[in-house]
Parts: C-alpha cells; structure tokens; sequence
C-alpha cells in the first residue's frame, strides 16, 4: 500500500489566533498517525513563481489514512479554529 502526504501552503492572517488551530491540528495529527515532515520551516525557491507561505507536510500509511484524518473530528475542530485567521491550501498526494 503506497503512503500518502498532505501538502499544504498557509496564509496566515492572525499569527496569535492560529496558535489554537495549531494546537487542535496536532491533536488531529498524533490521533491519526501523521508524520510531520515540515511545518512552518524556511522556504527558498528554487525555480518558478510559487511563493509559498507557511508550508506544511504530513506523512500517512495510506490515502485512507489521510483522508481519516481531513474528515476526522478532531480535524474538523481545528478547521472551525482556522476560519478568519488563515487562508489553507490543501492537497492529498498518493506517494510511492
């Protein structure tokens, strides 16, 4: 079974009040396997015009595992904890 990531780009717009959605996410994270690969590091481009945010990366076992995740309650949370303060971009990657 291949593994799965989520990639996300984040546009954080109240610094302070996403504390709470991070705290909520981790919970999310720690109760469905995740892997967290990079949150929030320093980004360089290195060829195009996409100039990310605040970058994250979670490795699961499998989409099934992703996607328990994203439609988990303990997700759902911190999505409601997000609304207003960060713009999310989001994508479920089948890895190898």
């Amino acid at each position: 079974m291949p593994s799965a990531y989520i990639l996300a780009n984040v546009d954080v717009k109240d610094p302070a009040a996403y504390e709470e959605y991070k705290r909520l996410s981790t919970i999310a994270m720690k109760a469905h396997g995740a892997e967290v690969c990079v949150r929030g590091g320093k980004t360089e481009v290195l060829e195009g015009d996409w100039t990310p945010d605040r970058v994250v990366l979670l490795k699961f076992p499998s989409v099934e595992k992703a996607r328990a995740f994203y439609d988990s309650t303990e997700y759902k949370a911190a999505i409601r904890a997000r609304q207003d303060i960060a713009v999310m971009r989001m994508v479920l990657i089948e890895g190898v």
